[in-house]
C-alpha cells in the first residue's frame, strides 16, 4: 500500500522536480504521507467515515471527533489536499515573493526610494516556499489527527456497499459517510500535448529553475495568478485563453483592469486562442494556435496547464454504495445528502458547487451536523466569496448583475472607485473599485464586487452583512478608522442615500428649512 502511494508521489513531482527533495519536502511528507505509517485495526462501525482528507475531510473529521463521534479518515496521497501541497498555502507563498519583487523595482521610480539592481534569487524563492509549506502540515498531518481520536488509514478507499468501504484489505462499516475527494487539473485533449510534457498546479511548484519563457493554457483564477507571479519572478509569460477575455466569469470591468496590469508586468495576452496542437523540440515546447483564423505559435521551456477542475469520483465504487454521479461530480440534494441517504459529499467532488478551499471547509461544517444529529441546514444558506488572488485582488461574492436581475427582477447598482479613496491615494494605488448590487428600492445587497489592494479582506463584511441580513445602510453606519480601504463601503452607502434623495424629497427639504426661517 504504501510502495503504491511512493510511486504516486514520484510520478507528481519527477517531470518538474529539477532535483532531489529538499528537507522541508521530507519534512512535509513525514507529516503528511508519512512512510512508515500502519493503519489502525479497524473499529466495529463508525459513527463517520471520511473518504478524502483535504479540506472538506480534515474539518469534517476533526468537528465529529471532538463531539464524540467514532471517525475514519481515509487518504491515498497526502493529508491536507490540494490546498497544503499544490494550491492556496504554495501559490500563495509565491505570489507573496513575486509581490516583493514587484515593490523593490517600483521603489524607485514611484517613491524615490533606493534603486533595485540585478537579479532575484528564483531558486531561494521556491525554496522558501517549501519551508512554509512544512511548517503549516503539522496542523493537516497524520499524528495529529491520531492524537485527536481519529483512525487514520492510508490507501485507495472503495465502497463495497451502501454502509462499508474497504481499505488496504480492511473493511470499514459505518454509519454515515463523507466524500471528500477534491478534484484535479483538467487537461484539454490537444494534440502532441501529452507526449510534449507540461506542468499542472500539481507539480508547478516543485520546480527549482526558473524557466525563460513560460506558456499558460487558461485565463481563469490559476492561471492569472501564476502569469502574474512567474512574470513577476523575471519569466517571460504567455496566457492563452479561449474566452474573449480573461476570467471570463468575472465582472467586465474587473477583467479588464486585471489585463491591463498583467500587460504591464510583461504578460503576453492571447485572448480566444484555440490551441491546435503542441509539439517537442528538444527542452522547448511548441504551441500552434489560431485566433480570429489566423494561425500563429508560441515557443516556451515550460507549459502550464490552467484550465479547469475535473471531480476526482472514478475508481470509488459509487455504484456499489448506490451513489448517483456524473462528470461534474457527485449528486448532492440540498443538505449535501446523495442518492444514498446515509452519504453526503463536500467540496470539488460536489457537483455544481463552487471550488474553493472555504466552500468546502463550510460545507463540511454544515455536513457534520446534517450526518450526525438532527440538522437540516441548506448548502444554499451558505454565501460563499471569491478571491483571485493577484495584485489588484479581484474578489466578488453574491449574485452578478444578470444573475441578480433573473432572480429578484430590478436592481440598483453603485460603483464606488478607490481614487475616491484617501488611503489608496496615498499609497499611490487609486486602481479599482466596488461595485455593489442591490434590490431596487432597497439595501438589500445582492452582490458585490471588489477589485484593489487587500480585496479579498473587504469583501468579508459584504459576505457578513448577506449572510447577517444586515443591508447597505448598516455598513454606512459603521463607524471604519481614517484613513483606511474599508472607507470604500460607507462611501457605497453615502452614493445610495444620495440616491434617495429624489427631487420630491428635495423640494420637501426645501419647504421644512423655509418654514425653519
Amino acid at each position: 500500500m504504501r510502495a503504491a502511494a511512493q510511486e504516486r508521489e514520484r510520478g507528481a513531482t519527477g517531470g518538474a522536480a529539477q532535483g532531489p527533495r529538499s528537507e522541508h519536502d521530507v519534512r512535509l511528507l513525514h507529516h503528511v504521507a508519512p512512510p512508515d505509517w500502519r493503519n489502525p485495526r479497524a473499529a466495529g462501525r463508525y459513527h463517520l467515515a471520511v473518504v478524502g482528507a483535504g479540506t472538506g475531510g480534515l474539518v469534517s473529521a476533526a468537528i465529529a471527533a471532538a463531539l464524540g463521534a467514532r471517525v475514519a479518515l481515509i487518504e491515498r496521497h497526502r493529508m491536507g489536499g490540494d490546498c497544503l501541497n499544490v494550491g492556496c498555502v504554495p501559490s500563495k507563498a509565491l505570489l507573496a515573493a513575486a509581490h516583493a519583487w514587484a515593490t523593490a523595482a517600483g521603489a524607485a521610480p514611484e517613491f524615490h526610494g533606493p534603486a533595485a539592481t540585478g537579479d532575484g534569487d528564483f531558486a531561494a524563492v521556491m525554496e522558501r516556499m517549501r519551508r512554509l509549506r512544512a511548517d503549516l502540515s503539522p496542523v493537516d498531518s497524520a499524528e495529529r489527527f491520531r492524537q485527536l481520536g481519529v483512525d487514520v488509514f492510508f490507501g485507495e478507499a472503495r465502497f463495497v456497499g451502501a454502509d462499508a468501504l474497504a481499505v488496504g484489505g480492511q473493511r470499514l462499516r459505518f454509519q454515515r459517510a463523507v466524500i471528500a475527494t477534491g478534484s484535479q487539473p483538467r487537461v484539454p485533449e490537444v494534440p502532441g500535448l501529452a507526449e510534449a510534457g507540461y506542468l499542472t498546479n500539481e507539480n508547478v511548484f516543485e520546480l527549482r529553475r526558473r524557466p525563460a519563457r513560460l506558456a499558460i493554457l487558461g485565463g481563469g483564477a490559476i492561471g492569472c495568478e501564476l502569469a502574474q507571479a512567474f512574470a513577476r519572478l523575471g519569466c517571460r509569460v504567455t496566457l492563452l485563453e479561449a474566452a474573449p477575455c480573461i476570467l471570463p466569469n468575472a465582472d467586465a470591468d474587473a477583467a479588464r483592469l486585471l489585463a491591463s496590469v498583467l500587460r504591464h508586468d510583461g504578460v503576453r495576452l492571447v485572448t480566444e486562442a484555440e490551441v491546435r496542437a503542441v509539439l517537442r523540440h528538444g527542452q522547448t515546447r511548441v504551441l500552434r494556435y489560431a485566433r480570429r483564423g489566423v494561425s500563429s505559435q508560441v515557443v516556451a521551456d515550460e507549459l502550464l496547464v490552467a484550465v479547469g477542475r475535473v471531480p476526482q469520483v472514478e475508481g470509488l465504487g459509487l455504484q456499489a454504495a448506490g451513489v448517483r454521479y456524473g462528470p461534474a461530480g457527485v449528486e448532492v440534494d440540498e443538505e449535501l445528502r446523495t442518492s444514498n441517504p446515509h452519504v453526503f459529499a463536500v467540496g470539488d467532488v460536489v457537483a455544481g458547487r463552487p471550488h474553493y478551499t472555504h466552500a468546502a471547509d463550510a460545507q463540511a461544517r454544515l455536513v457534520v451536523q446534517n450526518a450526525l444529529f438532527f440538522g437540516h441546514r441548506r448548502a444554499s444558506e451558505l454565501v460563499i466569496p471569491s478571491v483571485v488572488y493577484t495584485r489588484p485582488e479581484v474578489a466578488h461574492v453574491g449574485l452578478a448583475p444578470d444573475e441578480a436581475r433573473r432572480q429578484a427582477g430590478r436592481v440598483q447598482t453603485i460603483t464606488v472607485p478607490f481614487a475616491d479613496v484617501d488611503r489608496a491615494r496615498l499609497e499611490g494605488d487609486e486602481s479599482g473599485f466596488l461595485r455593489v448590487h442591490l434590490r431596487a428600492g432597497s439595501d438589500e445587497v445582492l452582490g458585490a464586487t471588489v477589485v484593489g489592494e487587500h480585496a479579498g479582506e473587504l469583501i468579508a463584511p459584504l459576505a457578513l452583512a448577506m449572510t447577517a441580513g444586515l443591508g447597505l445602510d448598516a455598513l454606512g453606519r459603521t463607524v471604519f478608522p481614517y484613513p483606511t480601504r474599508a472607507e470604500i463601503l460607507r462611501k457605497a452607502a453615502d452614493a445610495w442615500r444620495r440616491a434617495k434623495l429624489t427631487p420630491l424629497a428635495k423640494s420637501a427639504l426645501g419647504l421644512y428649512f423655509r418654514l425653519r426661517g
